[in-house]
């Protein structure tokens, strides 16, 4: 059935892009950033057109922003958002994921972007350097310089200049400009060699500047004095960075991937990282504070460092990392479908969860010879590496005792094994025996058996050999004069049962092989030579497709064609079948992936994407379906529609077109991404008053709500403001007088008016505060909650008034005897225990002389004494045993 020009589809009725794996970074710098409310750094890597968020402390992703029109050329962020510059236009992101604010106006690709307190400074390759309001999105200043005269290649803040920028230029001249007042106030000429990277040093004023000749400046830029300079042999300094935690450390990166490692005091280089990344890196931070470096390069990987070495060694603490070139090769290993082998052009193997990324592994890139490696250190780091794997096969069957995968190289006679579960290339090499003349021949095809003990190799010889796997060694080979097929051996298969040996050669041949007399039954003459071939062992279909662009599947029992597949324009690059046998799925360089129904012998599904895949594998529980494509790193997962409804299969008509589709892209952990909220949110968890009746629970107040209590006097005396002047007293208009003849003043009524207090004690006052009536309630309830929750919230001075007013100087000790049993109540369930001691140390202060003469509350004391002494031997007791095993963990030796 041919795919033409004519009826258009509405998209795939049986897949649904998902996401996408194995994609972390790129060229492009990341950008670090820490937030306060979570007290933890997280680092955003650009690929393609959005960016990933990372928590650094485990590599989780934890957002992925909306998709930008075009690739994101550079990337920077602040306490509150992140910048991301794509062509023209720069973007400001919040909460790692929507745009909030466009800034529109440069004219050329922006290639630089500083945040700068409430301002946003760009730099494009044309010149322009446009100060933007962040808020606002307005221009706040705009200054234009010559590209050929000063082109700004790097951007920095120097620490404590307000509202001063240094721009490095590609000639080597340095400008110190005010943003503010748009003045330039400094030329620094430079040392005649392009600046690429500037960095500002833990001390004040000090700057360290990367040049493209490799050479690195210390310089003071307030005294314009070199302080010191450094060279590094690996070419230009792609980034610069500090030490914050002490010893005085800088690390410079280099575009082959190396990181080395200065000592400032020294001066001196004190360690190297090479090969630190495949490619060159694109930036390398180190976390404030923290013994850490974060370094992200284009080889797409994102790798955390910690500096717990001897003589400041770093090594590897934690990496996310996938192919440094796109895969060209993918399958399921396993029958939960739950991970997917790749093999890229980059060389390595490795092998992607579609649960989470915790669970991927990378087996690494295969090596000639490990010892010559070891031994052999003056060989170069690529000579001894092996090129990239052009197919392989794998089987879980004895995976656990020996290697369960087996690979061909590009250009390679010898497979290669490798172990899944050690995650390293095999000890055996599977080639012919020495005396074979066919040296120049390379590996094609392999396939293991599904018992895992075998692996049967095709040469382009048109030899097939079977190794054993256990050790090694050559079991023999196919065909009686030691060639099983007259060209280029495109595809072997053996059955479940170990007892067929299918190969395809260019020869146009099908033969079918007894596997172990190793002696041809049948031979099934093809239209055309075949280019790969793909065998269904539960079913016994046998799928090949082939150069003229057609299918044929092939029943191995009864040896016949029973299906035969036209509609690809191009070469069929990779099949696979479904878990039931009843699909084969084939991607081809047309751009299209194809569903045919082998029942009825049907097209059933076909769509385009934008790049050709290379290629395809359903997962054995067929929920997901996963290709590779040309120039994509990653490997994109696609549901099964089927699985969760019902889906209406047709046979597709003659003149179908297909619709492209949107590859899919990454998706986040819902529990992860919850992580991300804004600084303003409110936690949603709320902690228990006690978490048990057993423990000992603080109030979490403030310490000066309690902790001066018994110091109030003392504060009082030194608080008392300095008195002032008494006025002297008017006197009175009229002077009162007694009657009779002779005036006299009433001077004795005044003297005795004087002599009488005008101050009136707590028994004249008949009113009580809210504290002591509640008190006095408790007292019959029993709960005492009230009382306590009015002292917590009263200061300390009006706390002592509270406490102090409880005696009135009679006989009735009522409501002392109820404020002991409220501490009593407090030492009893645990809670407020240092209120409870504070509170109880005034009171005693105040009134232990009155308490004293009362039988009922010195008895009330003597129990309250007592459940604190039993209180406080059970806290001894746990501080002495948390004591003890600390200072043992401190002194043995673990």
């Amino acid at each position: 059935m041919s795919v033409g020009a004519g009826l258009t589809g509405g998209g795939s009725s049986l897949f649904s892009g998902f996401r996408v794996l194995g994609l972390y970074s790129n060229h492009v710098p990341h950008a670090l950033r820490f937030h306060k409310k979570h007290r933890e750094f997280y680092v955003a890597t650009a690929v393609g057109k959005c960016f990933h968020t990372y928590n650094v402390n485990r590599l989780g992703i934890v957002a992925v922003s909306n998709s930008l029109p075009d690739d994101i050329t550079c990337l920077a962020a602040d306490r509150m958002l992140v910048f991301a510059a794509t062509g023209k236009l720069i973007s400001a992101f919040a909460r790692n994921k929507e745009v909030v604010m466009c800034y529109q106006g440069h004219r050329q690709e922006v290639r630089l972007l500083l945040p700068l307190g409430d301002q946003l400074i760009s730099a494009d390759s044309g010149g322009d350097v446009i100060v933007w309001d962040v808020q606002g999105g307005d221009i706040y200043l705009q200054l234009q310089f010559d590209p050929s005269s000063f082109d700004v290649s790097a951007i920095m803040h120097p620490s404590t200049y307000l509202n001063k920028v240094l721009l490095g230029s590609s000639q080597g001249a340095l400008q110190l400009w005010n943003i503010k007042t748009s003045k330039l106030l400094f030329t620094f000429p430079g040392w005649s060699a392009g600046v690429t990277a500037m960095q500002q040093s833990p001390a004040v004023d000090v700057v360290g500047i990367g040049m493209a000749t490799g050479r690195i400046v210390i310089h003071n830029i307030r005294l314009d004095e070199t302080l010191m300079s450094f060279t590094q042999d690996w070419g230009p300094v792609c980034s610069l960075t500090f030490r914050t935690d002490g010893p005085p450390i800088m690390a410079s990166c280099s575009p082959q991937g190396h990181i080395a490692f200065w000592d400032l005091e020294r001066r001196q280089v004190v360690t190297q990282q090479t090969h630190a990344h495949r490619t060159a890196i694109a930036a390398a931070t180190f976390l404030h504070g923290e013994p850490l470096l974060v370094t992200n390069g284009a080889d797409n990987a994102i790798k955390v460092w910690i500096f717990d070495q001897e003589g400041c060694g770093s090594r590897l603490l934690r990496s996310r990392q996938g192919h440094s070139a796109p895969p060209t090769t993918i399958d399921h290993h396993g029958n939960d479908g739950k991970n997917i082998l790749s093999a890229g052009q980059d060389g390595t193997l490795q092998s992607f969860s579609t649960v989470h990324e915790r669970f991927n592994k990378n087996l690494g890139h295969g090596s000639i010879n490990k010892k010559k490696e070891q031994k052999k250190k003056g060989l170069l780091y690529e000579e001894l590496r092996l090129p990239a794997i052009t197919a392989f096969s794998s089987a879980t069957a004895r995976q656990s005792d020996w290697d369960g995968i087996v690979a061909c190289h590009r250009g390679r006679l010898a497979a290669t094994t490798w172990n899944y579960q050690r995650c390293t290339m095999g000890a055996h090499k599977l080639k012919p025996p020495t005396d074979i003349s066919h040296r120049d021949s390379i590996a094609t095809a392999v396939s293991i058996t599904s018992c895992g003990n075998f692996a049967v190799v095709g040469l382009s010889c048109g030899r097939v050999d079977v190794y054993n796997l256990q050790s090694g060694l050559h079991r023999g080979c196919y065909g009686d004069d030691e060639k099983a097929h007259n060209g280029v051996v495109r595809g072997v298969a053996t059955d479940t049962l170990n007892q067929l040996t299918l190969t395809a050669g260019s020869d146009w041949m099908l033969k079918f092989w007894r596997f172990k007399t190793r002696k041809q039954e049948e031979q099934l003459k093809l239209n055309a030579a075949p280019a790969s071939m793909k065998l269904h062992r539960d079913s016994g279909m046998l799928a090949l497709a082939l150069d003229d662009f057609t299918l044929l599947v092939v029943d191995i029992e009864t040896r016949r064609v029973v299906r035969k597949f036209a509609g690809h324009h191009g070469c069929i690059n990779d099949m696979t079948f479904s878990p039931d046998g009843r699909w084969l799925i084939t991607v081809a360089m047309d751009c299209t992936i194809s569903t045919w129904d082998l029942p009825s012998g049907c097209l059933v599904d076909c769509f385009l994407v934008a790049t050709a895949p290379v290629g395809v594998s359903l997962s054995p529980t067929g929920d997901f379906l996963a290709t590779a494509h040309i120039d994509s790193l990653g490997i994109f997962l696609w549901t099964n529609k089927s699985l969760c409804g019902p889906v209406g299969l047709r046979p597709l008509p003659a003149d179908y077109q297909p619709v492209v589709e949107m590859l899919p892209g990454v998706a986040t952990e819902e529990v992860e991404q919850e992580v991300m909220s804004a600084e303003d949110d409110e936690d949603a968890y709320e902690s228990a008053d006690q978490l048990g009746a057993e423990l000992v629970t603080l109030s979490l107040l403030p310490e000066s709500q309690w902790k001066s209590l018994l110091h109030l006097d003392i504060i009082k005396r030194r608080n008392k403001p300095v008195a002032p002047p008494a006025a002297p007293s008017a006197a009175p208009f009229f002077l009162p007088t007694l009657p009779g003849l002779t005036p006299r003043f009433t001077s004795p009524a005044t003297a005795q008016q004087e002599t009488q207090s005008k101050v009136l004690s707590w028994g004249s006052l008949s009113q009580r505060s809210e504290f002591s009536s509640e008190l006095e309630a408790a007292l019959q309830s029993g709960s005492f909650d009230r009382p306590i929750h009015l002292l917590k919230h009263c200061g300390p001075a009006a706390l002592s008034v509270e406490i102090t007013s409880l005696s009135d100087g009679g006989e009735d000790n009522t409501i002392l005897l109820a404020f002991i049993q409220m501490i009593d109540s407090m030492f009893a369930s645990g809670r407020d225990f240092d209120l409870a001691h504070a509170y109880l140390a005034l009171f005693l202060k105040l009134h232990l002389r009155s308490l004293s003469q009362n039988s009922v509350a010195v008895a009330a004391l003597l129990r309250l004494s007592s459940r604190l002494e039993a209180g406080w031997a059970e806290l001894q007791a746990s501080f002495d045993q948390s004591l003890c095993l600390l200072s043992y963990v401190k002194s043995a030796l673990l």
